[in-house]
């Protein structure tokens, strides 16, 4: 294929061999298929690059007196030798809660 045919081709081209190996990956086996499905969730735009995602916030609890959270999280780092750990963290939620804070 010379350079103009394939400029031709463009985004067309590209998208069928994309398909066509999304369809073999598909009759391989479950960790392929993974794949497969990774391939066809991308948007390709012109020149065959992929868009970007826009990522989401990180979704959970959070404080409902971050003024007081942030006291308590002081408090935490000062008192543990370790912080961040699972157990630094859990008396920083207990103790959080004991002082009235909550989370929405």
């Amino acid at each position: 294929m010379t350079a103009k045919a394939s400029k031709r081709v463009g985004n067309v081209g590209r998208k069928k061999v994309v398909d066509k190996v999304i369809k073999g990956l598909k009759k391989a086996s479950k960790l392929h298929a993974g794949q497969a499905k990774s391939l066809s969730a991308l948007k390709l735009k012109k020149g065959g690059k992929v868009k970007k995602k826009k990522s989401k916030k990180k979704s959970g609890p959070t404080p409902t007196n971050p003024a007081l959270y942030s006291r308590v999280k002081a408090e935490a780092k000062k008192k543990f030798d370790v912080y961040p750990s699972a157990y630094a963290n859990a008396w920083l939620v207990r103790t959080y809660k004991k002082r009235g804070g909550g989370y929405r």
